[in-house]
């Protein structure tokens, strides 16, 4: 069983402006397993960069535990981790950003190697770790390219690279595709995956956009208003979403609003027979190997017209939903709703025929 590698406890941050009290965090606990890809998402707003500092150990929380490894870095509104040990807990924790931060005088290579400014390496040694790093993150070849030569994706390699110059545990996303094209999001979050894999590494994702999560992280915190309102796996979050703001994330992660806004123009939707119903179904795991559709109409005469369907995988789970018109007698309709949700798959009656 892996340990736990970011332990925060009962987080509070709490800022004094002027005549103004803002509770930027209030009372988040979170645990991040070693190898994890964690997300943490919420709009802006919602106090995810204020708990990043923390996590960062850059921000001292007003009250709470704080415990990176086996080590407890601040607790009760002081720092218990400090000097040198502090500065080498910190070193251990890697950053990359929505903007790259890169120094645009300095080639691809040159950005890399000033992380180890302050490296015990031989000048040799370093050259050779930059070299190293460049061809893990696949810019090799652009090397001595300044970063206005570099496309957005390649400045994100290189903030990648620069980030895992001190041999981090941690690295910390915080919103680092924002800026990217989608195609290029996919590439970055494949090599952080790879990353992941090949190192070990323990990543935080902090994110608006719940497709990053879906896509790439194993457990996901939803923030609002400084407070963690929803937490639990992947797949956990997206078949049972408990919270109103994670179900709108999740819609929108999914496509099923714009879906459902072209379903309703649909002339069969629009003028759905009096023996009809337009239902959604979500369903996952075992449920989308069984032929229930097929099933109902051998059992109740019920047909389905499927205006929508979508699966994927999440956690080595498929997950899907569709949206169909269910047409048959008000019997059978009833009794195939019965039978469908009987199998474990949510039933939702989006429109009834007039």
């Amino acid at each position: 069983m892996s340990k736990t590698m970011i332990h925060l406890e009962h987080i509070d941050i709490t800022f004094h402006q002027k005549k103004r009290v803002i509770e930027a965090v209030k009372d988040v606990s979170i645990e991040i397993k070693e190898g994890d890809i964690y997300g943490i998402v919420g709009y802006s707003g919602a106090g995810k960069s204020t708990l990043v500092r923390v996590i960062n150990l850059l921000q001292v929380p007003t009250s709470g535990k704080v415990t990176i490894g086996d080590d407890v870095t601040f607790g009760d509104g002081k720092v218990q981790l400090a000097g040198a040990r502090l500065r080498h807990k910190r070193q251990k924790i890697g950053m990359i950003f929505q903007h790259f931060n890169l120094m645009a005088q300095k080639t691809a290579r040159q950005n890399v190697a000033f992380a180890l400014r302050h490296s015990d390496l031989s000048k040799e040694e370093r050259v050779k770790k930059v070299e190293e790093l460049l061809e893990l993150v696949g810019l090799a070849d652009r090397a001595d390219n300044y970063p206005a030569q570099l496309s957005g994706g390649q400045k994100q390699r290189v903030a990648i690279a620069r980030a895992l110059a001190n041999d981090p545990e941690i690295l910390i996303s915080d919103e680092s595709t924002s800026a990217l094209d989608p195609k290029t999001t996919k590439q970055i979050l494949t090599l952080l995956q790879d990353l992941n894999r090949k190192l070990g590494l323990t990543i935080v994702m902090i994110t608006h956009e719940m497709q990053i999560v879906k896509d790439i992280c194993h457990r996901v915190a939803v923030m609002q208003s400084g407070q963690l309102i929803e937490e639990g796996s992947v797949l956990q979050i997206f078949s049972k979403p408990q919270e109103p703001l994670t179900q709108e994330f999740i819609k929108t992660a999914t496509g099923i609003d714009e879906a459902l806004i072209k379903i309703e123009k649909q002339d069969i939707v629009k003028q759905l027979p009096s023996n009809s119903l337009l239902v959604q179904l979500k369903y996952a795991g075992h449920s989308t190997d069984e032929p229930i559709l097929n099933d109902i109409y051998k059992r109740f005469e019920v047909t389905a017209n499927i205006l929508y369907g979508n699966i994927e995988i999440l956690d080595n789970t498929p997950v899907g939903e569709m949206v169909v018109v269910l047409s048959g007698g008000t019997g059978a309709l009833a009794a195939a709703q019965d039978a469908i949700t009987s199998s474990g798959i949510e039933l939702t009656v989006l429109k009834r025929g007039a």
